[in-house]
């Protein structure tokens, strides 16, 4: 069985950055606090993988006052949608592959 090159992006890989990429896809934007809590991270590691994602130019950082207190809010970019996508296929393509029938396994079986 061989077992296809797939295009992982390494920025992305990380399971807290493709939960913040999960979450910046399906809206226009989120605050900070939503993102720690659904990424169930501190402030600083989040912090740490929104300026990893923002240095890619896959996420866009923005502050804006809100309630009388500075927020961050983040959005997805052009680039960091693609990316996503491709990195969600290669993870599709992945599952492909362990969803096929076992068909070496079994052919071995059957030989000995």
């Amino acid at each position: 069985m061989s077992v296809p090159r797939l295009a992982f992006d390494p920025v992305i890989h990380p399971p807290a950055r493709l939960q913040i990429m999960a979450v910046l896809a399906a809206v226009q934007d989120a605050e900070f606090a939503m993102l720690r809590e659904t990424a169930d991270v501190s402030d600083s590691v989040l912090s740490k993988h929104l300026s990893a994602l923002s240095e890619a130019g896959y996420v866009r950082l923005r502050k804006a006052a809100m309630d009388g207190r500075q927020r961050t809010w983040a959005s997805l970019t052009r680039p960091g949608r693609v990316a996503f996508r491709g990195h969600v296929a290669a993870l599709q393509a992945l599952a492909g592959v362990v969803e096929e029938p076992d068909t070496m396994g079994a052919q071995a079986a059957v030989q000995t």
